[in-house]
């Protein structure tokens, strides 16, 4: 049986606010190489739009942790980490707990 060292797949990145809650998903297509019992990950989001751009910068912003899915529903938790470079990123394994408390606060201001 022949090892398979790299992965390019198209899928998406899925950020829950809780088990019930998916409060954003954005198409990408990741490269992943496996080196050993190590493997690393880039990626790219599908979309050109700005606001879709914008929107996922915000997610990652607020908690960098998204559930990667692909097409046959398979699914590992990751943290992303977002390059200045038009959509693209990095991808890690997300190791902490399953249950966790994200803090974000807006500080809504009226217009002066």
């Amino acid at each position: 049986m022949a090892s398979v060292d790299r992965i390019e797949s198209r899928g998406w990145l899925d950020w829950w606010a809780n088990p019930w809650h998916l409060l954003g998903s954005v198409d990408v297509a990741v490269v992943i190489s496996a080196n050993g019992a190590d493997w690393s990950a880039r990626g790219r989001l599908i979309s050109d739009e700005d606001k879709e751009r914008e929107g996922f910068a915000f997610l990652c912003g607020v908690d960098p942790v998204f559930a990667l899915r692909f097409e046959d529903g398979s699914t590992v938790w990751v943290t992303v980490h977002p390059s200045n470079d038009h959509g693209q990123f990095t991808l890690t394994e997300y190791t902490g707990p399953a249950g966790r408390a994200v803090d974000y606060r807006i500080d809504l201001q009226p217009p002066s």
